[in-house]
């Protein structure tokens, strides 16, 4: 699992079409205990690491890439068949069992795109605006946790169609949310405590309904 932490942000660095989906290579710095078969969030989509090595580059050693193979269902859920060569992607690794847990539970399965709708700057933050894409408005409430792009972010409010997220300029500067301009996509990864608690309550429900005493027949 993941928390929503971003370690840092990668640059696509390479991109190979294939008849049975996408495969990206991803250049970032920090990520010296890669391994064949980790699972890794690239802005939110929890990929399996092919290979991995050292860039080539003597001016900076402590850049590494890895490579990430996304089938056709990924592709065709989530908006990284639209990246190429020069896009900024966010990178967490998963948590280590002894890690710290900041964020909240997010498991690298993203549940489908929001366009962002505004972007502004307040003071030193920033206020960015999303659409509430359509069949998700139950799952965002206010103060509530949401994924974007693999951010663990709380929902500072929420309207009949939209709803606003605070960034501090620490996010902003270190995760491609610098980049994002309105009518640019954002994964969304919503709060799986109230996917669960949805699926509780409809099973509470349908034994209520179960157990109803039944109209005499006349």
């Amino acid at each position: 699992m993941f928390t929503g932490i971003v370690e840092t942000a990668g640059e696509v660095v390479g991109r190979e079409e294939t008849p049975e989906g996408l495969r990206l290579r991803v250049a970032a710095d920090g990520l010296d205990d890669l391994h064949h078969g980790q699972s890794i969030a690239v802005s939110g989509v929890c990929l399996t690491v092919e290979e991995f090595g050292a860039v080539d580059d003597a001016s900076d050693a402590d850049r590494s890439w890895f490579s990430v193979f996304l089938a056709a269902e990924t592709v065709a859920k989530t908006y990284l068949d639209e990246v190429h060569e020069g896009d900024t992607v966010n990178i967490e690794r998963a948590l280590a069992a002894d890690g710290r847990f900041d964020g909240h539970v997010v498991q690298g399965h993203v549940d489908t795109t929001a366009e962002v709708r505004a972007v502004e700057q307040v003071g030193e933050d920033w206020r960015f605006t999303f659409a509430i894409p359509e069949g998700f408005g139950q799952y965002i409430v206010d103060k509530g946790s949401v994924a974007l792009d693999g951010i663990s972010l709380t929902v500072a409010e929420k309207r009949d169609d939209e709803f606003d997220v605070a960034i501090i300029p620490t996010t902003y500067d270190l995760t491609n949310l610098s980049e994002k301009e309105p009518g640019d996509s954002v994964h969304v990864e919503v709060d799986v405590v109230a996917k669960y608690v949805e699926n509780m309550l409809e099973g509470y429900a349908e034994s209520l309904l179960a157990d109803a005493p039944r109209p005499a027949d006349d």
